[in-house]
């Protein structure tokens, strides 16, 4: 069982840049695909990116295609989410998630996921 942590979210003003973090309990997150979720009130979980288990391969969403970079450091069993020119639209609660694969592939599908953090708050004022 890999148990997910994530920090760093907070109140901004649109515009400006919030970094995520997503701290995994135990050595083998790099073994893990990783992936950023969100979901604003009201609306279904979306994914926002997603990085394979060597951080060679990632995924973003339209949406946040060009302000978000996910990576991760997996000497330090921590996903990122580094999160700029931020919208009003982009606040939700965002979640990290995890799986076991080590085939190079990442996912995108929420149900794909084994593993979920408790979710950190993003608010963006406008």
């Amino acid at each position: 069982q890999v148990h997910l942590v994530e920090s760093g979210g907070g109140l901004v003003q649109a515009g400006g840049s919030l970094r995520l973090s997503c701290a995994a309990s135990e050595g083998t997150f790099s073994s893990h695909a990783m992936g950023w979720f969100r979901q604003a009130q009201g609306k279904e979980r979306e994914v926002v990116a997603a990085i394979n288990y060597s951080g060679g391969r990632t995924y973003y969403a339209d949406s946040v295609k060009g302000r978000f970079t996910i990576s991760r450091d997996n000497t330090k069993s921590t996903l990122y989410l580094q999160m700029n020119s931020l919208k009003p639209e982009d606040t939700a609660v965002y979640y990290c998630a995890g799986r076991r694969s080590i085939d190079g592939s990442y996912f995108i599908g929420a149900d794909e996921y084994y593993y979920w953090g408790q979710g950190t708050q993003v608010t963006v004022s406008s």
